[in-house]
């Protein structure tokens, strides 16, 4: 084994196996803590997590997505001004809409507007969007270019995974007894907290590369590969923690599960997948995917959410399984995004974060002791993402200033954190509070990504050579 093999091994035994290793001592530690009782009860005051029918009128309705898509709007403009996504002021709109900011300026209004028995059909639009969203994210994820990659993209995402995870799961140590129950293990609450730090958002990522021109630069690379990696592990973890807590004890129950779960995986790979490559091939012979071609999509979606969600994890992870094994051929892939796309971005992701917002009561973070465990989850999130991933970059060598501009963009979370942070409250995970939170703390990681990469990076791509040398040097390093 030559010197820089032995280097490389060690780095990556010292920065990723043993943390690994103490994630054992933190949930052995973890599971003798007690929780709090009394905050129990705050779970069953979650807008939409009811579970019985609920009334609703149709011109209701409409005017709640009049006023939805009309605040986003309104937001998105303004954030595009100041030079951020459009997302994150869809994000913004979202908690205005809610009793964080409507509910406590006019609350006769936001009463009247969004009546709790109106969020029902509400959940089940923004659900709905949610998975053809879950859909095109594993659509443009390409399994095989996540191969070839080495070198600063595969450890860099390792540790960026890594550091997050034993963080979150250290935090969870002094939170669990604090913002959690006492019908909630350990080891569920430790594994979504690192889980949710671990989270990087894809898309938004994405579009601070191309708005600043450096998606053809080996930093984007290196981010967007690091991002579709911490999003699978991540998704996964969530996925186990999904079934931790739907099962019911029974040992046929959970072998069933677990069978069928990796029986439907096996197939979407092995059997599906070579059906939608002839089913590729058959629609080209029309150009493109349109029409009736466009509808059968849209069940294969709908029916892989639906396996998924009957076999008790989740329907968004069918939906996400779909897409990725998918065909990859870029036509092929860019007119489904260019037809689903807009109506999922304009229309059905706008409700999914006004329904975000009215769950989130930034009420419920009162008093000094409180606003002090939402700045500690904040310092946790940064230092475990930033901090991770811009250790990791510069230990393989990459220059300082561009570890930094990679570690910035991989503390990015945006939309898969509200997705994530909306399962963990619906299956009672977190409490309103502990979501608040967390949702400002999504908030506030994609607010200061763009400005802050603006100042570390200097929009500037003179560096772009040495950066490519690099990577050809990291590649050969660590193959």
């Amino acid at each position: 084994m030559s010197n820089s093999k032995k280097k490389f091994f060690v780095l990556y035994l010292t920065t990723i196996g043993l943390p690994l290793l103490g994630l054992i001592v933190i949930f052995r530690h973890g599971n003798k803590l007690v929780a709090s009782i009394a905050i129990a009860n705050s779970w069953k005051m979650v807008p939409g997590s009811g579970s019985g029918p609920q009334m609703f009128s149709s011109g209701l309705l409409v005017l709640q997505l009049a006023v939805i898509l009309a605040a986003c709007a309104f937001m998105g403009l303004i954030f595009r001004r100041l030079h951020q996504p459009r997302v994150i002021g869809e994000m913004i709109a979202g908690i205005f809409l809610g009793p964080s900011f409507l509910g406590w300026v006019a609350p006769s209004l936001s009463s009247h507007l969004f009546p709790p028995a109106s969020l029902g059909s509400l959940n089940a639009l923004s659900q709905l969007g949610l998975v053809l969203f879950m859909f095109l994210v594993g659509l443009e994820l390409n399994l095989k270019e996540l191969k070839t990659q080495k070198g600063v993209a595969v450890f860099t995402s390792h540790v960026s995974i890594t550091m997050p995870l034993v963080l979150g799961a250290l935090l969870a140590l002094y939170l669990y007894p604090r913002l959690s129950s006492s019908s909630i293990s350990f080891t569920r609450f430790g594994l979504f907290m690192g889980a949710a730090m671990s989270i990087t958002a894809f898309p938004v990522l994405a579009r601070i590369l191309a708005e600043r021109r450096l998606l053809q630069s080996p930093i984007a690379t290196a981010a967007i590969t690091c991002a579709a990696v911490d999003d699978v592990t991540g998704w996964c973890i969530v996925a186990y923690i999904i079934f931790l807590a739907r099962s019911t004890g029974s040992t046929i129950a959970v072998w069933l599960t677990v069978a069928g779960t990796l029986i439907f995986a096996v197939l979407m790979i092995y059997a599906v997948r070579p059906l939608l490559r002839r089913f590729q091939f058959f629609i080209h012979a029309g150009n493109e995917p349109g029409g009736d071609s466009m509808l059968l999509i849209l069940i294969f979606v709908l029916l892989a959410a639906f396996c998924s969600e009957w076999l008790g994890v989740h329907l968004l992870f069918g939906a996400f399984l779909l897409g990725a094994v998918m065909p990859k051929e870029q036509a092929f892939v860019r007119s489904i995004t260019e037809q689903l796309g807009p109506v999922v971005k304009t229309l059905l992701l706008p409700l999914f974060f006004a329904f975000t917002g009215l769950r989130t009561n930034i009420s419920l973070i009162s008093g000094t002791q409180m606003w002090f465990y939402c700045i500690l989850i904040l310092f946790v999130a940064i230092a475990g993402k930033f901090g991770g991933s811009t250790f990791a970059a510069w230990c393989m060598g990459m220059p300082l200033r561009e570890a930094a501009a990679l570690g910035m963009l991989m503390n990015t979370r945006g939309l898969m954190e509200l997705v994530i942070l909306n399962i963990g409250l619906d299956i009672g995970i977190i409490s309103p509070a502990l979501f608040s939170m967390m949702v400002i703390m999504a908030l506030f990681t994609t607010l200061m990504a763009t400005p802050l990469l603006d100042l570390i990076y200097y929009r500037k791509l003179d560096s772009l050579p040495r950066l490519q040398s690099l990577a050809g040097q990291t590649n050969d390093s660590a193959a």
